[in-house]
């Protein structure tokens, strides 16, 4: 099975844009540029589009992980972030954060658990790409009471923040962070 999608480029890398297409049509000549992966501009970029992939690859195989166990998923809410970092080889994306929250009836958390570290390390993107992936995972009956993406996203950078002048950049992530629902 092959997948295909097509960029164009065009001009230099400060200056110029380029648009991005698949073969689905979902994304047909979306722009991205520089303004849209180092700052702001109205586009995509291509550190999202992975965080993207890999999120919706981890919650697809999440999903089937639980039904071969016999557990039926009701909604399984992932956000992926991409984090790039400016190494003395170049930009690098060092780490993919993962925060699933998931309603599945009848499961335990051990069992949700165990699932969830399974189809991060199991599923097709996960196992293409070359960077630490970390996860936060938790089991609710009522996903109302999941912190809104924004809310989350917000207090991660703030966390991360104090992380990065804490520790190492290569210890700080090296372990999965698993946290169970109070």
């Amino acid at each position: 099975m092959n997948r295909n999608a097509s960029v164009v480029w065009k001009g230099t890398l400060r200056e110029g844009t380029g648009t991005m297409t698949t073969e689905s049509g979902v994304l047909s000549d979306t722009r991205y540029s520089f303004h849209t992966r180092f700052a702001q501009g109205i586009g995509t970029n291509p550190d999202e589009l992975i965080a993207a992939s890999l999120g919706g690859c981890f919650s697809m195989f999440l999903a089937n992980e639980l039904g071969l166990s016999g557990f039926h998923p009701q909604r399984i809410e992932t956000t992926a972030t991409a984090t790039l970092d400016d190494l003395a080889a170049g930009w690098t994306l060092t780490h993919i954060q993962l925060d699933v929250h998931a309603d599945v009836p009848d499961a335990s958390q051990a069992f949700f658990m165990d699932a969830a570290l399974a189809a991060k390390t199991k599923c097709p993107v996960a196992r293409l790409l070359k960077t630490n992936i970390s996860m936060t995972a938790s089991l609710t009956n009522d996903l109302r009471r999941v912190p809104k993406t924004s809310e989350a996203n917000a207090l991660r950078r703030r966390v991360n923040e104090r992380k990065r002048r804490v520790f190492p950049a290569n210890l700080h992530n090296s372990k999965d962070r698993m946290k169970p629902d109070k």
